[in-house]
């Protein structure tokens, strides 16, 4: 699905190779303790080199998400069980205000920014997760619950705490894993305290291009691809 001269490999040691703007790839997490992808999302490429993948998620955007096995959103579903009851994925739309995701290569996060209607900015959201591993068709990784919310005035707070301690507790996250993902959730903290990138580089202020389609959902947005590159 790429467009506007993706490269499909990057040798070991060798020059790096990015997307142009307006390239269209996937971004895709994998099912925690499981190899299957779960969450799949075409994006736009708004700007990718050695310091920065930043992609834009369109209003509309078709996309994958995982439901419980009877189709029952899993976000209704009570914590208890949220992450036990079978599951399976279904095709939805991203609707709402658009979301521009910006990633540092072999950072364990991601910062996405959130607009209400009228691009009146509403807030950054740190997402933790495993560093992004790049193919040919875009980026995969593997979220890990717990995030932390950054408002415009700087203030900041932890997200999804309940969900991080039950993932534990199902057996998806081991201790060492778990104190893995709190060193990077103090990492990010660090950086939000010093207001170092990318908070300070005015990305807020970013609007997409008017003449970029949205992104379509290809039939293979599964398939296991050979990562070149994180």
């Amino acid at each position: 699905m790429t467009q506007g001269g993706t490269v499909t490999q990057v040798e070991a040691g060798g020059p790096a190779a990015y997307w142009n703007p307006g390239s269209q790839i996937l971004w895709r997490y994998r099912e925690n303790a499981g190899d299957r992808f779960h969450i799949v999302r075409p994006v736009t490429v708004v700007r990718d080199d050695a310091e920065l993948l930043a992609v834009w998620l369109a209003p509309g955007t078709e996309c994958m998400r995982p439901v419980l096995a009877d189709g029952t959103p899993v976000h209704t579903e009570p914590l208890e069980t949220r992450y036990t009851k079978p599951r399976t994925v279904q095709r939805d739309r991203w609707f709402g205000t658009g979301v521009l995701k910006l990633a540092r290569p072999g950072e364990p996060w991601s910062v996405w920014l959130f607009w209400e209607p009228g691009w009146r900015f509403k807030n950054w959201y740190v997402n933790l997760e495993e560093p992004l591993a790049r193919w040919s068709g875009g980026v995969d990784s593997e979220d890990h619950f717990l995030d932390i919310s950054v408002h415009p005035d700087r203030t900041w707070g932890w997200r999804d705490e309940d969900e991080f301690a039950q993932a534990q507790r199902d057996g998806l996250m081991d201790a060492r894993s778990a104190a893995r993902v709190r060193e990077a959730g103090r990492a990010a903290v660090e950086v939000i305290r010093v207001w170092g990138p990318p908070f300070p580089d005015g990305w807020e202020r970013w609007r997409p291009d008017p003449a970029w389609p949205v992104p379509s959902l290809p039939e293979d947005w599964d398939r296991t691809p050979a990562h070149v590159s994180t």
